[in-house]
């Protein structure tokens, strides 16, 4: 009789080992989706950030008073490669925001608009900013799905054991969840 206790108490502890070590693979394994999808986004916008210089110079040819958009471009390509990755995402969506300005400001002088450069530039910008906007919503995913995993129980009490801590949406800034304006 004892030794049918024994069997079960050492099946059951083997169970739970069991249980433990694939749940741990499994948040190993979300987490290391989160930080590639981050790293998918960081190629994308490495891309970008190498693009910006020419669009600059570009449009510097054509537009000599636009310091202030200039040089908020530069500070924000800056940012983006260093920090944090809420920084980071702090950093892409002021300059999303000043790349829209500076294509405003473009819009004024129809030699620019002419360019071949400029319309090269401008379409391989859009198409990374494209796939920026892709990878982001595949990154935000995989961050659901990993912090699901992190607060969904039984796999909430491995997390804390191990230590494993939620990660951050890449979010959109409140200028562009509002909805456009369509005036005519």
């Amino acid at each position: 009789m004892i030794e049918i206790v024994l069997i079960c108490v050492g099946g059951l502890f083997l169970l739970a080992l069991l249980y433990i070590v694939l749940t741990y693979n499994r948040l190993i394994t979300l987490r290391n989706r989160v930080e590639n999808a981050w790293a998918q986004i960081d190629v994308q916008l490495k891309r970008r950030y190498d693009l910006i210089p020419n669009l600059i110079e570009t449009v510097k040819g054509y537009v000599k008073h636009e310091r202030e958009t200039f040089e908020n471009i530069t500070k924000y390509r800056a940012q983006i490669v260093t920090g944090s990755v809420e920084e980071r995402a702090k950093a892409n969506n002021m300059l999303t925001q000043t790349l829209k300005s500076l294509f405003a400001v473009a819009e004024n002088y129809p030699k620019l608009q002419a360019s071949e450069n400029f319309k090269l530039l401008q379409e391989e910008l859009a198409g990374t900013e494209n796939k920026i906007a892709y990878i982001r919503t595949a990154y935000n995913d995989s961050v659901l799905d990993y912090d699901n995993a992190l607060e969904m129980f039984p796999s909430n009490v491995i997390a804390g054991i191990f230590h494993f801590k939620p990660r951050q949406y890449f979010e959109a800034p409140e200028a562009e969840k509002a909805a456009p304006k369509v005036k005519f």
